[in-house]
């Protein structure tokens, strides 16, 4: 099943059985799919999973950010309805790879582009999120690289 069928009818569910929380949250993750087509003009052919995908991934990063925000201004209760919608849109993303799967990958990479400076970090992160996939963190990537080219 295509993803976006699976979040369409996981929102149908949660509405149905008055998850009313789950099916906004999933209803305004369908408004940035269609967003998305619209703006690369894939209205007509849709999105591929992975294209869904990257959304999923920019709508939790937003997610967090504002939830790390909230907490930050001392707002909990304004971190919390964030935090539930970030996970209830994680559930839609490939499992995540661990810290030292990431580390490992970044030190091959680092090997394969036969670099170890520190102004070839965009080099060899564009590498890692070209393996990687959605199966990363972009922010997690570039700490252990910055980490790994500064030794």
């Amino acid at each position: 099943m295509a993803l976006k069928d699976r979040i369409a009818d996981e929102m149908k569910a949660a509405l149905l059985g008055g998850n009313r929380f789950e099916g906004e949250t999933l209803r305004n993750l369908r408004a940035a799919i269609l967003n998305e087509e619209v703006a690369q003009n894939k209205r007509d052919v849709g999105l591929s999973d992975q294209e869904i995908e990257k959304v999923i991934v920019r709508e939790v990063k937003k997610r967090n950010e504002s939830a790390k925000l909230y907490r930050d201004n001392n707002r909990p209760e304004l971190a919390e309805p964030e935090e539930n919608e970030a996970a209830v849109l994680a559930k839609f993303l490939p499992e995540q790879m661990s810290e030292a799967d990431i580390r490992a990958l970044v030190e091959s990479k680092v090997t394969e582009l036969g670099v170890n400076d520190p102004s070839a970090m965009g080099q060899v992160i564009g590498a890692v999120k070209q393996t990687a996939g959605n199966t990363a963190d972009g922010a997690l990537i570039a700490a252990i690289v910055k980490e790994t080219l500064a030794k």
